[in-house]
């Protein structure tokens, strides 16, 4: 059903209640630069709901609080890994929602997996925004089939086939055409991409040698397998998960009553992860939308990472140009890992190219220093894998929890090697990759028994003796096994094992900050969760493949077999493909929160031929090594852009060249600054402050007033910091003032005058000639 009118305010007009943001009074800049935003494993596990709109907005730094705040139009958010993108969107969703400018039912926010939609779902729920749908885009559009198949085509809605690969084996067999496993797979992985990309059978050769895919047959097979394997799904009357989004886009497309009923629904869009959506999704979203422009997107064209299944950064890239009046956020603060993290990840865009590449974000770590990345070349992989888990060991004996380490790799061929090595190592671990956790039979199992516990637990003897709520869920899955000390070894009893221990530190957090609650009160807590997939953290160490961990993140990463032949892997030859391989290892990196361990072996096996070397992405960048130093490109700054029909007629130029500088010292006891905050002042917080008070009061009422006539924030203008950085230096001409963190040669050029003549003591109105 339509819902109910939303009252739209412009992004220029929202105005929080209470000091302007950016004010030491309403919140400190050392609230969002040292550790209030960070991420969702790092944040309180059951903190409390906001208790009014404006403090949702609590804790965001500026250039989140923009996107919070942007709530009418087209917005294009850039963000960089670890800069909290996610807890912007949905802070925004939530703001908009508690001060009732956005009605819950009329929010779609969608995304790319289901383990990303439950953390948004989660996180929303935390917020106070209950009613906003935030789904995947394969089940936003099967809702929608679902509802309207009997009103746009009749009966009942044919069944959604799990696995496509028995298919496409049958349609193999119907074309007498032999294929091993390896090719039944990859067959079936260009099935996917014809359908993403809109390709039908009879264009697919063209267009797979127009993308420069490396097709595992002949091009005419193929296209001759997609064709039978079409026709033997109308024969069954079924559909894949494709088929979802297709179909939907048809009826879509040709019913135009059932598209204004779905618009009429939804009236203001979220998309996370922008960058991944392929052609058919993009075709939707456009659907979906219609003539209206209320739609906010957030991505990183430097993490695109899945383009063999059809995604694409361009629809993220070309954003300005299709949406001329878009607000562009550019969020570049990382949150998550320590600068030494940071500068090897900028260090590998650096050295990259192409378009993703043109529009990178260079990102500014928040955080104290840390540890150097430790570069290590082993002998063979047996001794890589062996090295890594007695590293992990260590680790683990030196109090870091397991479930915070995670060893990464190239291929999931890989993971065997390692499984093996931390077993070996008396060393849990869980592989990525595996089922949901709430769909695991022991977690349901589990479920079940504390759902009748909290039934009828009076009358257990088990719980006699179980008098909080700790204790009574250790007694209940004591039945299920679950066992004090973990069993010995690895395998599917460990991994039951885990996810019951899981379940039982659960409770012990959910007891600790909410005193007093019952097995009732946390039977509907794991029913909450399961909904919105928000599931508590297993105990061990994480394996993945770099493509799993995507969206996750830890304090301490391996990522293994950083060689040629595996990073980049053998079949990517093109410019392209390379790219996406450095941007790969790129994600990789960006996963570490604090220490990071790359490693690579010289041979496959004891005794072979060392005739392998390390990857040439990391030429230049680890110890020793010979490389390019990089190219200038765009690394892009954080900010804000406002959009235009001036502007906007083209993509967002590349910028000049941004020179190396050298370490920021204090320029009161000359230590090296590493704090965004002490930067601009150019000293330590508690180094003493020579500044002007009456000068730095004239500077923000100037400020108000500019912020005021431009219909933006006051930071905008120039933050707090920046601010006291001038009442300190009192620059008296145009060089000294640029040299000033914060100012930079646009905002020189826009205020520079005012500011110089500020600073000289002069009126502004007599100077203009105004009485």
């Amino acid at each position: 059903m339509p819902a109910a009118p939303t009252r739209v305010m412009p992004a220029a007009s929202v105005r929080l209640r209470g000091p302007p943001c950016g004010q030491p009074a309403h919140l400190s800049p050392a609230t969002w630069q040292h550790g209030c935003v960070t991420a969702a494993t790092h944040s309180t596990l059951f903190p409390q709901v906001p208790d009014s709109a404006d403090a949702v907005l609590d804790g965001l730094d500026p250039e989140q609080r923009a996107v919070a705040t942007a709530l009418q139009g087209p917005v294009c958010v850039l963000a960089g890994a670890g800069t909290g993108k996610t807890r912007a969107i949905t802070h925004r969703i939530a703001y908009g929602v508690r001060a009732g400018i956005l009605q819950p039912s009329s929010v779609l926010a969608v995304t790319f997996t289901n383990r990303a939609a439950g953390e948004m779902r989660g996180r929303l729920r935390q917020l106070g925004a209950v009613g906003v749908q935030a789904r995947t885009f394969h089940s936003a559009a099967l809702r929608q089939l679902q509802y309207f198949w009997p009103k746009a085509i009749g009966g009942s809605l044919p069944r959604l086939v799990d696995r496509k690969i028995q298919l496409v084996a049958d349609a193999a067999a119907a074309c007498h055409i032999r294929l091993d496993r390896g090719e039944l797979r990859d067959v079936t992985a260009e099935i996917e991409w014809s359908k993403v990309t809109q390709t039908v059978p009879g264009d697919y050769a063209a267009a797979a040698a127009k993308a420069g895919r490396d097709v595992p047959r002949d091009p005419a097979e193929i296209a001759q397998l997609y064709s039978a394997y079409e026709e033997l799904k109308r024969e069954r009357v079924v559909i894949d998960f494709e088929d979802v989004l297709l179909l939907t886009v048809a009826v879509l497309q040709d019913r135009r009553d059932i598209a204004e009923q779905v618009r009429a629904q939804y009236q203001h869009f979220v998309v996370d992860e922008y960058q991944d959506v392929s052609p058919l999704q993009q075709r939707l979203l456009e659907l979906w939308l219609g003539e209206r422009e209320n739609l906010c997107v957030v991505g990183d064209a430097s993490q695109t990472i899945y383009s063999f299944t059809g995604a694409t950064p361009d629809h993220l890239l070309d954003f300005r140009m299709r949406h001329p009046g878009a607000t562009v956020v550019k969020l570049v603060r990382d949150y998550r890992s320590t600068p030494q993290v940071v500068h090897l990840a900028n260090g590998l865009l650096a050295q990259a190219r192409g378009r993703a590449a043109d529009h990178r974000l260079e990102l500014v770590s928040q955080r104290a220093a840390g540890t150097e990345p430790v570069f290590t070349e082993y002998t063979d992989e047996p001794a890589e894998a062996e090295g890594a888990a007695r590293r992990i060991r260590e680790l683990i004996d030196a109090g870091v929890p397991a479930s915070e380490i995670a060893v990464l790799f190239r291929t999931n061929a890989q993971s065997e090697t390692y499984e093996q090595a931390l077993a070996d190592a008396g060393v849990p671990y869980q592989l990525r990759g595996a089922e949901r956790f709430f769909d695991r039979p022991e977690v349901r199992k589990a479920g079940i028994a504390l759902r009748g516990a909290a039934r009828f637990g009076g009358n257990d003897a088990l719980l006699d003796d179980a008098p909080d709520l700790p204790s009574q869920v250790r007694a209940v899955l004591s039945g299920e096994g679950w066992t004090p000390q973990p069993p010995a070894g690895s395998g599917a009893v460990r991994e039951r094992w885990e996810s019951l221990a899981a379940l039982v530190h659960l409770a012990q957090d959910f007891a600790a900050a909410r005193p007093g609650v019952t097995l009732a009160d946390l039977v509907a807590e794991l029913d909450e969760r399961a909904g919105a997939q928000h599931a508590p953290t297993v105990q061990g160490v994480t394996l993945a493949s770099l493509h799993s961990a995507k969206g996750l993140e830890w304090d301490v990463v391996f990522l293994v077999g950083v060689a040629e032949g595996m990073m980049p892997i053998t079949y990517a030859k093109t410019d392209e493909q390379i790219e996406e391989e450095r941007r790969l290892l790129y994600v990789g990196v960006t996963r570490a929160r604090e220490r990071l361990h790359l490693s690579w072996a010289l041979s496959r096996s004891p005794g072979s031929r060392p005739n392998r070397r390390p990857s040439r992405f990391l030429d230049g960048l680890r110890p020793g090594s010979s490389g390019a130093a990089g190219r200038g490109g765009t690394a892009g700054a954080g900010g804000v852009e406002r959009g235009s029909a001036a502007t906007a007629s083209a993509p967002v130029a590349p910028g000049p060249r941004r020179r190396q500088r050298s370490p920021a010292r204090c320029r009161v006891c000359g230590r090296t600054l590493t704090d965004a905050g002490e930067m601009k002042l150019m000293r330590c917080e508690d180094c003493p402050s020579d500044m002007d008070e009456g000068l730095y009061e004239r500077l923000r009422d100037w400020r108000a007033g500019q912020a005021q006539r431009s219909g933006q924030p006051a930071f905008c203008v120039f933050t707090d910091k920046t601010l006291m950085a001038i009442a300190e230096t009192v620059p008296d001409e145009e060089h000294a003032l640029a040299r000033i963190p914060g100012v930079g040669m646009r905002k020189l050029g826009r205020y520079g005058a005012d500011v110089l003549a500020i600073c000289a003591g002069r009126d502004l109105d007599e100077d203009r000639g105004l009485n």
